[in-house]
């Protein structure tokens, strides 16, 4: 059996919850009422569940305990954006963004602690790599907002945080499901989007999945030397390699482009972006550098930002500017990690982590 049932599938969760109530003299019944405080209308603790008898939630608390995201930080800007650092049971911290927007509500989440990657323009790339992700600690960043206010339930996920998703197949594999499945959280494939530095393994896997999951291909280069000097991963997954790996993928594919000054914004880049586009039938998401995301590099400039995706526009490509949001808060992805451990060290009386 898993450490926890919100390790499993809904499908094995249910499996096991029907052989634990035989086992244990019960109704059939009530392993359908058990897996629904999972997901569906999940409980902090089985004794929150006051459907069912003392006895039975006092058992429950004993052998199949539900495992929490304790968050350490819950920061709220003024645009309505909320960043979280969950603190996990190892002492290990990973962020989520809740990003609201009309009626959606869009979660970013982390799928490691920590990132082996580098890529120069992101925070947590300088916090190296520290574990991956299990299949809950994943979902739990969706189901721990649904449990503090069920009106703020997120319509649509995004694996943009922390940590290199293909990298940690199988955990992000379940979590999917868990996300995706009605009897987990519901949420449509299409509203679920993967993100990807190029990890052809992984690619691959997730190619196979019948669902429509969304891919989205961090670029943010359209040449090989220039990615190559933003992203190191460039050395053992080639753009080349990214790009003809993408053409199997039959699903929506978008490219993340993170415009750095002087790096990746010229007519040039632009137009061999648009190529690169135009060979995938890829959408192009333009983002704006987050001013803490990369110590040294200097933001696109909002004209220069608009220019660029008119060039990309007037060759027929998609482009969307996205919005930084989240300015007058730690949003960029690994900010809130480095700002609490900092505090952390200094409290301990240790020298305070590199951050520049």
């Amino acid at each position: 059996m898993s450490a926890t049932l919100l390790d499993l599938t809904p499908a094995a969760a249910a499996a096991t919850l029907q052989r634990w109530v035989k086992d244990h003299g019960l109704p059939a019944y009530r392993a359908s009422q058990l897996q629904r405080r999972l997901w569906q209308q999940p409980i902090g603790s089985w004794q929150e569940a006051t459907e069912l008898p003392l006895a039975l939630r006092t058992q429950l608390e004993a052998e199949l305990p539900l495992p929490r995201l304790h968050p350490e930080t819950v920061q709220q800007s003024s645009d309505g954006t909320r960043k979280y650092l969950w603190r996990l049971a190892d002492g290990e911290a990973i962020e989520s963004v809740l990003i609201p927007s009309g009626k959606r509500r869009t979660l970013c989440v982390s799928s490691q602690a920590g990132c082996a990657l580098g890529c120069v323009f992101c925070a947590t790339g300088r916090m190296g790599f520290r574990r991956n992700l299990s299949a809950w600690e994943i979902a739990a960043q969706a189901r721990e907002i649904v449990l503090a206010d069920p009106e703020q339930r997120p319509t649509n996920v995004v694996f943009m945080g922390m940590g290199e998703p293909l990298l940690n197949w199988p955990a992000v594999n379940t979590a999917l499901t868990i996300l995706n499945d009605p009897a987990g959280l519901g949420i449509g494939a299409r509203h679920i989007t993967v993100s990807t530095v190029g990890i052809l393994p992984g690619m691959a896997e997730l190619a196979k999945r019948p669902e429509q999951f969304r891919l989205a291909i961090s670029l943010h280069a359209p040449y090989a030397g220039e990615r190559l000097r933003l992203m190191p991963v460039q050395r053992k997954y080639g753009l080349d390699q990214v790009l003809e790996a993408a053409l199997a993928f039959r699903k929506r594919i978008t490219f993340e482009y993170v415009l750095i000054a002087g790096k990746n914004d010229s007519d040039a880049d632009a137009d061999q972006l648009a190529k690169l586009a135009h060979r995938l039938g890829a959408h192009v998401n333009l983002l704006p550098l987050h001013p803490g995301g990369g110590p040294g590099l200097t933001p696109t400039s909002g004209n220069r930002i608009r220019a660029f995706a008119e060039r990309l526009r007037n060759q027929g490509v998609e482009a969307v500017v996205r919005k930084s949001r989240g300015l007058d808060i730690d949003a960029a992805c690994g900010q809130l990690f480095v700002a609490a451990e900092k505090k952390r060290r200094a409290q301990r009386g240790v020298p305070t982590l590199e951050t520049t």
